[in-house]
């Protein structure tokens, strides 16, 4: 589970850095037993203070200090120009740090409460839906509208062991990459309230994205479908567009590779973990196939999309959704069962159905229209006939 704290250990290193900067000289945190816990001075961490073996430590100042409700003791080593710290001015400088990182920590602790929030909601974790709004209301948070789960993957960004400059510890230069992320997102969608973002470890930042045509006008094209029944797959080009326009803005903004994985809209509070889960098989499998730096969606992943997801409820209705464009056009979906019956053969085809070969061409081209798939092409075929057998399934079911 998602977890991000600030401990003694934590401050105690970035105290040493910027002391030992501030100071000119080496610098050191004890724990209450003597123990090292942190030091400008590599290998000596977890050793015994007074069973240190070196000339310059012999000469040094302790400074107590406290921090994240522990305990301590900082060492500086006198600086070795001959300068001379006075204990009252290197008292205060501690303190000043200390209190400056847990400022920092207690200023970005609404933003770690709202990123574990995200995380426990798109993991199905809270158990009812009174308890989903309530902590929602808590933090600020406007579940109301229709959302769906755009999963972008930043690992190449947010996870970099690239140095900055800066000295920072490991999660601390985590947890100012996610941000930055987040912020970018925030920025490309320009209102705030639209789109709420949480990092949710691994490199991740979740975002439910209002979903409805409003919040989407921006993409939403005429040619869009109007008609689909399933409410869930409504809107998906306009997210797709959205999402293909983000992914530019942030590739631009980090300069790292960065992978988006869309998810279906999926109704009331649960529906979040549903969406998650579209979106988390999207991303994995379209980068496993299609490489990075794409917007991936359950319905642009072809036969890997019928392979890859292990839920059967969601392959039948992405086969539903396939096939929605032939809903009203009963003779081209009986012109693909023959067609596939029939081994792909178009004379068998058009002997059975008694059309004229013509005819059979044009209403494969219409299907191709339709559906963006080519009957005459193997990978499409593969799709449409398994999504043929997955909506007889379904079918069948209810």
């Amino acid at each position: 589970m998602l977890m991000i704290d600030t401990t003694f250990e934590q401050v105690a290193r970035i105290v040493t850095a910027r002391s030992a900067e501030l100071f000119a000289a080496e610098t050191a945190v004890l724990d209450a037993g003597g123990m090292i816990v942190a030091s400008s001075e590599p290998g000596i961490v977890g050793h015994r203070f007074d069973a240190i073996d070196g000339e310059p430590w012999r000469d040094h100042l302790q400074v107590p200090m406290r921090a994240s409700g522990v305990d301590g003791v900082m060492i500086i080593q006198a600086p070795p120009n001959g300068d001379v710290i006075a204990p009252r001015l290197a008292q205060a400088l501690v303190e000043l740090v200390a209190n400056q990182i847990a400022t920092a920590d207690r200023m970005a602790s609404p933003a770690v409460g709202k990123d574990q929030f995200i995380h426990d909601l798109l993991h199905g974790v809270f158990e009812d839906e009174a308890a989903i709004l309530g902590k929602a209301q808590l933090l600020g948070l406007d579940l109301a509208p229709p959302r769906a789960v755009m999963l972008v993957n930043a690992t190449d960004f947010i996870l970099s062991t690239e140095t900055t400059g800066e000295r920072e510890t490991s999660d601390v230069r985590i947890r100012h990459r996610a941000q930055f992320v987040i912020s970018s997102i925030v920025d490309f969608f320009h209102l705030p309230n639209d789109t709420i973002c949480g990092y949710i470890g691994a490199g991740e930042v979740a975002v439910l994205k209002a979903s409805n045509t409003k919040n989407l006008v921006t993409w939403v094209d005429e040619r869009d479908a109007t008609s689909i029944s399933n409410a869930s797959w409504a809107n998906l080009a306009a997210l797709k567009r959205a999402g293909n326009e983000l992914l530019g803005h942030l590739r631009q903004a980090t300069g790292a590779q960065i992978c988006l994985g869309i998810g279906r809209y999926q109704p009331g509070m649960r529906g979040f973990a549903r969406s998650y889960q579209d979106a988390r098989a999207a991303l994995s499998l379209g980068q496993r196939f299609n490489g990075v730096n794409g917007v991936h969606c359950l319905d642009n992943l072809g036969v890997a999309a019928f392979v890859g997801v292990a839920d059967e409820r969601t392959k039948i209705d992405l086969a539903t959704y396939l096939l929605s464009p032939l809903d009203h056009e009963a003779d081209l979906t009986q012109t693909l069962e023959v067609f596939f019956d029939e081994d792909c053969c178009p004379s068998r085809t058009v002997s059975r159905l008694a059309i004229h070969r013509n005819t059979l061409g044009y209403r494969l081209e219409k299907i191709r229209s339709l559906t963006g798939l080519n009957p005459h092409r193997f990978d499409d075929a593969v799709q449409i006939r398994a999504a043929l057998l997955l909506r007889s399934l379904g079918a069948a079911a209810t």
